[in-house]
């Protein structure tokens, strides 16, 4: 389930993003994408790969990854992001929830360390 009015669109500095073309209310599901599960061998090959950008940790031990389908792969990096992650394991899900009212033309930024405020630096742009 992707919300209609969400759209995948050009940004200044991070390649391609999803936007909304209409304003989206707080705690709003904005979509849900089933996943690829992969184990932690096919994982080694994944992250030699461009791939690796892509993929999320998965499993409560962490020790699987993940190819969300839809448009999750799309959505880009903040520290202070508008959306959250929620990966449901039991079900092989990722929801997509705004934290925030988000304007018409705004872009849904999720943060890639999983809770929508966290600061720790991610890997591209840890030192």
């Amino acid at each position: 389930m992707i919300l209609p009015y969400l759209f995948i669109a050009p940004t200044d500095e991070k390649g391609r993003g999803v936007f909304t073309s209409e304003m989206i209310e707080a705690e709003t599901v904005v979509e849900i994408a089933p996943v690829i599960v992969m184990s932690k061998e096919e994982r080694t090959h994944l992250d030699k790969t461009l791939l690796h950008d892509y993929i999320f940790e998965w499993g409560d031990d962490r020790d699987k990854c993940c190819m969300a389908l839809g448009y999750v792969p799309v959505y880009n990096h903040s520290y202070t992001s508008n959306c959250e992650y929620e990966m449901d394991f039991e079900t092989a899900v990722i929801r997509i929830k705004t934290v925030r009212k988000i304007e018409a033309g705004e872009e849904l930024l999720i943060n890639y360390n999983g809770d929508w405020n966290n600061s720790k630096p991610v890997w591209f742009d840890a030192k």
